[in-house]
């Protein structure tokens, strides 16, 4: 997993910039309506939906609209007649990068035609169902902020049930099964570490190295083509660069 937390870490900073555009909020006020659906509409009784409600405190969310969510998840809210659909799509980005884009869609046809342009004007392609979702694996993710003492957090993964860690700029990043993730969670913040941050991320099993700086240059603008579509939740891709290139992005 080297090098994944450098691209997350990114895509942190951009989801900064986002945010003042809107997108963020979006995004968030959607992640609540998924996860009020697909489980009970009490954030008490449902870990996914009340993550997506912290998140969408933290992002400055009024109440009223993370109310709003929460009701056309459940199907209370009266004025809501469009129905949202989570799909992953897959594709090709330049130089072979594999990406995974999740959307949240009450238009899949709407969706699909934005994200077949985006590809096309950027030097990739919009591909089957299955064609590179067999190199990644989906995993929790924990990110501590703060001094980590990193012998502490060895024995605490271990008794928490995680996979693996990382540390890096400044952060630290643990990884487990995706039914764990709550549990971990738990454990670490009673174990005094100060968990700012928990998601579902995927995890490519093996990486392209991308040194070409209009490759580069291309593959940083198409993801941020997908990303700036208000249909997508979230883009992944299998690729390794060089800080100089990454910062393209920024």
């Amino acid at each position: 997993m080297a090098g994944h937390s450098k691209w997350a870490n990114i895509k942190r900073q951009k989801a900064r910039v986002d945010a003042v555009k809107g997108k963020t909020f979006t995004q968030l006020s959607r992640a609540i309506i998924v996860a009020a659906r697909n489980g009970v509409p009490d954030p008490a009784g449902n870990f996914q939906l009340r993550t997506a409600i912290e998140k969408a405190k933290a992002a400055g969310i009024p109440n009223e609209n993370i109310e709003r969510a929460i009701a056309k998840g459940a199907g209370t809210y009266a004025d809501d007649s469009a129905q949202l659909e989570e799909i992953r799509y897959e594709g090709y980005g330049p130089g072979g990068v594999a990406i995974l884009i999740e959307a949240l869609t009450d238009n899949r046809n709407r969706t699909a035609a934005d994200l077949r342009a985006a590809f096309s004007k950027n030097g990739g392609n919009l591909g089957e169902t299955g064609c590179v979702s067999w190199m990644f694996a989906q995993k929790g993710v924990v990110i501590l902020s703060g001094a980590v003492d990193e012998e502490k957090l060895l024995e605490a993964s271990l008794e928490g049930g995680a996979d693996s860690y990382e540390l890096a700029d400044g952060t630290a990043e643990v990884f487990t099964d995706v039914g764990n993730l709550e549990n971990l969670s738990q454990y670490l913040k009673n174990e005094g570490f100060v968990v700012s941050d928990v998601e579902l991320r995927w995890i490519p099993s093996n990486s392209v190295e991308v040194s070409d700086s209009e490759q580069a240059r291309s593959l940083l603008k198409l993801i941020d083509t997908l990303e700036s579509l208000d249909d997508v939740q979230n883009v992944t891709a299998n690729f390794e660069m060089a800080d100089e290139l990454m910062a393209l992005s920024v």
